[in-house]
């Protein structure tokens, strides 16, 4: 089954600094186009198709300067045999741009696919690039480097909690905001990698994450 084609994907912003106007579960964003319908002057043109949905794939743990790692052919050739064609790998660590009607049944296979082709199984997290380019624009004064985004398996988690806030404190970063399965942790020190310890403790499950300056660049190159 070709599940890569197009879809609509929409997640809710919570936290300090986010948008509250898309909170609550996933809504289409643009109705498909009707049958065409006839006037004197004959048919309409048809509208022109919907663009296929972006979304980006996280893969935990990978880095593929180092031996023991899925290659880019592993993790390309994973979400092909997911039936993807657009497929983009962004950076070397596990990061992948991909098209599809249903990005759960995607990663789902995607995951088996990168087990079986490298030897090497990875957790792969996704979101809808419109998504990850709002949580971007999230205000983070001038110092993106300080900032990581977290996307998990675990739900929404509730950024104004002092449970959370105390166990953000104890590991030297804060929770900025959140939304579904996804988390923008501050860190107190640049380029730390506190935001995954943080959200698994959080949630028990597993989580990837990614510096907001590669987040950034990625948005640049692939949604502008």
């Amino acid at each position: 089954m070709d599940t890569c084609s197009r879809g609509r994907e929409g997640e809710g912003l919570q936290g300090q600094g986010a948008r509250a106007d898309r909170q609550g579960p996933a809504e289409a964003v643009q109705e498909a186009p009707g049958p065409l319908s006839r006037s004197p002057e004959g048919p309409r043109d048809a509208a022109p198709p919907l663009k296929p949905e972006r979304f980006v794939a996280f893969l935990r743990n990978v880095n593929q300067g180092q031996r023991g790692q899925p290659t880019i052919d592993d993790i390309r050739g994973a979400f092909d045999d997911a039936g993807c064609r657009d497929i983009r790998t962004f950076q070397s660590n596990g990061t992948v741009l991909f098209d599809a009607d249903d990005p759960a049944s995607v990663v789902q296979v995607a995951e088996v696919a990168v087990a079986e082709r490298s030897g090497h199984a990875r957790e792969i997290f996704w979101i809808p690039l419109g998504r990850l380019t709002e949580i971007a624009e999230i205000p983070h004064a001038d110092m993106p480097e300080l900032y990581e985004v977290t996307v998990h398996d675990g739900g929404t988690i509730t950024a104004d909690s002092g449970e959370i806030a105390d166990q953000a404190g104890r590991r030297r970063c804060a929770l900025v905001a959140s939304g579904d399965r996804w988390a923008l942790v501050r860190n107190d020190v640049a380029q730390q990698g506190n935001a995954t310890p943080l959200i698994e403790t959080l949630t028990g499950g597993r989580a990837s994450s990614r510096g907001l300056p590669t987040v950034i660049r990625l948005i640049d190159r692939f949604a502008r």
